[in-house]
Order: structure tokens, then C-alpha cells, then sequence
């Protein structure tokens, strides 16, 4: 136990640096400019390119969203994820280390051994189709959906509506997704830094109020008018679990037959049944899942 408690308090007084860090001095994998700068350009392309072009500049609930961006992105790593997720790692090897085993006993091959674009995408499908599949349960399982209401209670969409969730579903996210890369193993900051920040990009345009589906290149990417379906509140009964579960790729639900564009989405309803007496503040969004059976 005094391992796992040293464990945490080395991540929050590490990660408390690193933020400080972030914030102070620049450099190329800065994720605080770097989701600065990529709000910016997504939302100035909103402004020259509206697809929705009644719905206004700051639209409903603009403010709260720009304040879970934020917290999503780092407090929350500072408040949770970080010492979840370094004491989650040490457990799965103390687990395996009962049995004479350890996460390199599992490791399929090293990235390091191949090209960098190679390990770019193959970190890239791995981490996303994991995601995808992650998705799905957060639809599918009660306990899981009550804290995905929280994302699906945006009324309109706009680029920072991508980082509205609740602090659960980063944790069941990296839960599941820690051991497929164990597996595979060997990658380096640089990978991770360039994979996630094209996600955050893709993620930011496919909430975005832009009407855009890529042409031919719908099928490999998620896009906005593709995802704008997975946040309609309105869809036929043998979709009622959700449709578009991807969120960088929608290749994943071309193959598993799980997209949904029956027309163009541009003016739909958004939310989900009883979105009416869902709670409309930071902290009563965040208690809702812990009140509710």
C-alpha cells in the first residue's frame, strides 16, 4: 500500500510541475498552446464557414464547454488521471510479477524497430479502434451511459463540445486501452504527441458547427456531418443504442455497420430522451451519474 500512495504522490507533485512547465515555456508538444491553437483555428474556420449560420458566435453553453475543455484537459489529469493511471500500470505489473510474468512477456513486437510513419499509424488505428469499441459500451452499458450523458447533453454544437465529459470516461478510456499498448509497446513521446494532437484536431472539426464531410475521404475520417448523427436525439428504434461511434476514423463504422446518415443532419434536435430535466451546471453534471441509479 505504501507503494501505491507514494505512487500517487509522486505523480500529482510531477504532474504539478510538468503543468507549470506547459504553461511557462514553450516547446513543440505544448498541449496547453497547442489546444489553445487548435481551438482557435477551428473556431475562426466556424466563423468564415458556418454551417448552422443562425446559430450564433458564443451559442448555448459556449462558456461551459470552454471551461470543461480546460478541465478536461488538465485539472482533471492533475486531480486524477495521472496517479490513476501510474498506479493502475505498477498494479498490472505487480499482478503479471505473481506469476513470473511482466508486460514485456506480452509484447507482440517493438515500434521502435520500424520506420516512424509505420508506428505513427500503427499507434494511430490501435489506440482509435480500441476507442471506438469504448464508445460502444459507454452506449450500451446503463452505469457507463449515465456519465456519457453529460457529453450528449449539448443542444448545439460548436468545436470546445468535443471535451464536454465527465471524469469517468477518460478513466474508462485509458483503462482499456493501457494494455492493447503495453502490448504492442516502444512508443515514444514524439509518437504520442503527434497522434493525439491530430485526434484533438479531428475531434474539434467533427463538433464543429462546419458542414463537411470530406468527400471520398468520409469513409476513412469521422467528420462533422457524419457526427452530428451520433448526437441526434431522434433515431430509429433498432439504433437505439447510437449510431457514428468513431472519433477520429469512421472507417470502424462502415465495417461493423454501426454508421447512420440518413440525410443531412444540419438542423436536427440534439440530446437524448429527458435531456429536459437534465442538470444544466458544471458540478451538477458531474454529481448526476453518483444520484442516479
Amino acid at each position: 500500500m505504501d507503494k501505491y500512495l507514494e505512487i500517487i504522490k509522486d505523480s500529482y507533485s510531477g504532474y504539478f510541475d510538468y503543468l507549470i512547465d506547459l504553461i511557462t515555456r514553450f516547446h513543440w508538444e505544448n498541449y496547453f498552446y497547442g489546444l489553445i491553437a487548435v481551438s482557435l483555428i477551428v473556431w475562426i474556420l466556424e466563423i468564415l464557414f458556418p454551417w448552422r449560420k443562425e446559430q450564433r458566435l458564443f451559442r448555448k453553453d459556449f462558456w461551459l464547454d470552454t471551461f470543461y475543455m480546460f478541465f478536461n484537459f488538465f485539472l482533471l489529469n492533475l486531480i486524477v488521471l495521472i496517479a490513476l493511471s501510474n498506479s493502475a500500470e505498477a498494479f498490472f505489473n505487480d499482478i503479471l510479477g505473481t506469476v513470473g510474468l511482466s508486460v514485456q512477456s506480452f509484447q507482440l513486437f517493438d515500434v521502435k524497430s520500424l520506420p516512424l510513419w509505420a508506428g505513427l499509424l500503427i499507434f494511430f488505428l490501435v489506440s482509435d479502434f480500441v476507442q471506438w469499441n469504448t464508445h460502444r459500451l459507454l452506449h450500451r452499458v446503463p452505469i457507463l451511459w449515465n456519465f456519457h450523458k453529460v457529453h450528449h447533453s449539448v443542444k448545439e454544437m460548436g468545436f470546445a463540445a468535443h471535451l464536454r465529459y465527465h471524469w469517468m470516461e477518460p478513466v474508462v478510456y485509458k483503462s482499456l486501452l493501457y494494455v492493447p499498448i503495453a502490448i504492442i509497446g516502444g512508443f515514444d513521446v514524439q509518437q504520442v504527441a503527434i497522434v493525439h494532437f491530430s485526434a484533438l484536431a479531428i475531434g474539434h472539426l467533427n463538433h464543429a458547427n462546419l458542414g463537411w464531410d470530406y468527400g471520398i475521404l468520409k469513409y476513412i475520417f469521422n467528420n462533422p456531418k457524419m457526427h452530428i448523427w451520433h448526437h441526434a436525439k431522434h433515431l430509429p428504434k433498432e439504433r437505439k443504442y447510437g449510431v457514428n461511434f468513431g472519433l477520429s476514423l469512421s472507417l470502424w463504422d462502415y465495417i461493423f455497420k454501426t454508421n447512420h446518415i440518413p440525410s443531412d443532419g444540419r438542423d436536427i434536435e440534439l440530446g437524448f430522451s429527458g435531456d429536459e430535466n437534465f442538470p444544466q451546471g458544471f458540478l451538477e453534471q458531474e454529481l448526476y451519474p453518483l444520484k442516479t441509479k
